[in-house]
């Protein structure tokens, strides 16, 4: 029997909402598939805490794909340990790495995206020790966590944005898959396209996107603009699934329509799924439908015949 994915206790933006909190779960540790490896808290740069990721990997006599899974929590809450619903491809083959990140009270926006490039250089330089295939890595995100992942599809062959952290210079960042839960995209929009009345002013100089980039955000659009997944879209993207809820009081529908078009627009392969009635997570995310479908993305893309 497959093992249904914990989608809805995720949390982005929802770290700050009381009432989206009280919908978290906390589930038991995954049961590994027999022979699996566990390596817990690898060290992929120099920041103690957070420039740790853990990884599981199937036993496979060929090296097998991998899914990075990147935490929600507004940019300033969250970790590795926290649910991660890519447990549940663990039985269909993929190595699972979960990553910790800076967040914005250690510094400020690039540094949350260089340490998930880090994170993946690391994991591609160390690919052979750890029986992953290089050439299939895919990125699974959730708020917080699916704008980073976004921005992980959109930087691949963006020089200024891979930072110095680890080191690995030279190895490629690249993904081959983004799987994109109600990430944010152009922050400066938040609030203009805010529907369902939510508990953030994302204009305030306290909200978590001026947080992130180090100032009110209105007053730092050119900052602003630099961590959206948009500015850098181009035609050799990877492809994109999206999921987004209609009612997501933490992070309108609008900023996953913005970044679709824009994919769309490149020639990006990308769909959106509208959950209807969605919120900030939640069981319509958790449908065996939309199981399935995450899937099977994934393994059109990651488990192509000679990868």
């Amino acid at each position: 029997m497959k093992r249904p994915l914990v989608l809805a206790g995720l949390l982005g933006l929802a770290a700050l909402a009381p009432a989206a909190r009280s919908q978290q779960l906390n589930p038991k540790a995954p049961k590994l598939p027999d022979g699996a490896a566990e390596f817990r808290d690898l060290r992929y740069g120099p920041h103690t805490e957070r420039n740790t990721l853990d990884l599981i990997v199937p036993k496979s006599d060929a090296p097998v794909p991998l899914i990075v899974w990147v935490h929600g929590g507004a940019w300033q809450g969250g970790s590795k340990a926290g649910n991660n619903p890519a447990f549940a491809l663990l039985a269909r083959g993929y190595a699972v790495a979960a990553i910790n990140y800076r967040l914005s009270q250690h510094a400020v926006y690039p540094a949350q995206i260089h340490d998930c490039k880090a994170a993946v250089r690391f994991l591609r330089s160390n690919a052979r020790k750890y029986n992953l295939n290089p050439d299939a890595f895919g990125v699974w995100g959730a708020s917080a966590g699916g704008h980073l992942v976004a921005l992980l599809g959109t930087t691949g062959n963006v020089k200024e944005l891979e930072g110095a952290v680890g080191g690995h210079a030279g190895v490629s960042s690249r993904v081959q898959a983004v799987c994109d839960f109600f990430g944010p995209t152009d922050l400066t929009k938040m609030a203009a396209q805010t529907t369902v009345k939510g508990p953030i002013d994302h204009d305030s100089p306290n909200s978590p996107e001026s947080k992130l980039v180090g100032g009110p955000i209105q007053e730092n659009k050119e900052k602003a603009a630099k961590a959206n997944p948009i500015t850098y879209v181009s035609k050799d993207d990877p492809p994109f699934l999206i999921l987004h809820g209609d009612k997501d009081p933490l992070v309108p529908l609008g900023q996953s329509e913005i970044l679709l078009d824009a994919l769309k627009k490149a020639g990006v392969e990308a769909e959106l799924v509208v959950i209807k009635g969605g919120g900030h997570g939640g069981a319509g995310f958790a449908t065996r439908e939309n199981q399935d479908k995450i899937a099977a993305f994934f393994d059109r893309h990651l488990k192509k015949s000679g990868k």
